[in-house]
């Protein structure tokens, strides 16, 4: 069952070794596994974002208010 979230802060993910690129503060789909965290949303119309993180950056994000954890 899908969860999902609101980036309400300064939350970024870096593609390969690229610089980091900043997630826009929309609502996300969040799919946790053992040891990431998958982040997905609407980019534009019709283009979905997605990214992969570590489940630590992820915690720190949500215990620092810049990921909020929302019901569907």
């Amino acid at each position: 069952m899908p969860q999902f979230a609101m980036i309400t802060g300064d939350v970024t993910y870096t593609p390969g070794d690229g610089a980091p690129i900043e997630i826009p503060r929309v609502r996300v789909e969040v799919a946790l596994a053992p040891d990431s965290a998958t982040l997905s949303w609407e980019a534009a119309e019709g283009i979905t974002g997605v990214t992969a993180i570590p489940l630590t950056q992820f915690d720190d994000y949500v215990r620092d208010g810049k990921i909020t954890m929302t019901p569907e």
